[in-house]
């Protein structure tokens, strides 16, 4: 088993809650990619994280929180601006996110920022998420692509708070279809499909981003689970039943607890071993769900067995 090279975001999530009838934000540690490279190594797998971090005090324990998940950090800049902030809220079980911070704290790594040797050396590279919206990250992750090993991941993470409008959409479906173009996984959920290609069907979307290049696509469908596509078909994979309070990096853990599959394993074969480790994953969002937070809610494996014993 190799590593994983885990880029994008770090940042501060303020939770939306509610204390004795007070409505109150909750500070907790997330950002996609974070959550992506904590659930790697909280499942036992090795990564290494590549961001922009902010010198301040929420920057440093945001690094703290990364060394004591045991990611390696080598990847990191710290820069001067602030720690930006991401503003939970809830409608029904998805979250909200609407963002505070200019310029964004993580989105400063640039191209020359990279390790090479370490962007090569890597078994898999996974990029994504809200940092491609802006240089120099966009120009980072280009680099780091066209350079990685074996497995390269993918994941769009759609956030609508930061596309202000139809030519905004245009302009992210080209972007991220260049990566969807030559990816080895990418996962989405239905509502990034139903943003970038108005498609409220997930067996649709995939063969659509499967067109494109990708060979294998991943759909996270919330309660009802998650569709998978690969070269010899797809099929719908149902959610385990669970007491969800929060779903805050659920979609971030199946994407994690892949990743762990894929660097013990290698690209599957077919269609029933990527059904293999979607369960798995599913699993793994399961019981994400049923904790508060994002980062701070990656399982592990022990705690997998517990939750669900035979059932992983």
């Amino acid at each position: 088993m190799g590593y994983a090279m885990v880029m994008g975001e770090a940042l501060i999530d303020l939770l939306e809650a509610d204390a004795g009838g007070e409505q109150i934000y909750k500070q907790a540690i997330g950002g996609a990619p974070l959550n992506v490279a904590v659930g790697v190594a909280r499942l036992g797998g090795e990564v290494t994280y590549a961001g922009s971090l902010s010198t301040d005090v929420l920057g440093d324990r945001i690094s703290a929180f990364i060394r004591n998940a045991g990611v390696n950090d080598r990847g990191v800049r710290r820069v001067t601006a602030p720690t930006t902030l991401a503003v939970t809220t809830f409608e029904g079980a998805e979250p909200t996110f609407t963002f505070y911070g200019e310029p964004p704290s993580y989105a400063l790594l640039g191209p020359d920022d990279l390790d090479q040797q370490t962007v090569a050396n890597a078994s898999l590279l996974y990029t994504g998420s809200i940092c491609l919206l802006r240089e120099p990250f966009r120009s980072a992750a280009r680099k780091a692509w066209q350079t990685a090993g074996p497995l390269k991941v993918f994941d769009p993470n759609v956030r609508p708070t930061l596309l202000p409008g139809p030519a905004a959409i245009t302009e992210l479906r080209a972007l991220v279809e260049e990566f969807f173009a030559t990816a080895d996984l990418v996962k989405l959920s239905l509502a990034d499909a139903t943003i970038l290609y108005d498609e409220p069907d997930p067996a649709t979307a995939a063969e659509r981003i499967r067109a494109l290049g990708a060979k294998a696509v991943v759909v996270t469908c919330g309660s009802k689970g998650a569709y998978t596509a690969a070269g010899d078909g797809g099929v719908m994979l149902p959610a385990p039943t669970v007491a969800a309070v929060d779903a805050t990096g659920a979609g971030d853990s199946v994407m994690g607890a892949l990743i762990r599959r894929l660097l013990d394993e290698g690209r599957p074969e077919n269609l029933n071993d990527w059904q293999r480790h979607v369960r798995f994953a599913l699993a793994v969002a399961g019981l994400v769900c049923e904790r508060p937070g994002g980062a701070t809610a990656m399982p592990t494996g022990p705690e997998l067995i517990t939750r669900w014993g035979a059932l992983i």
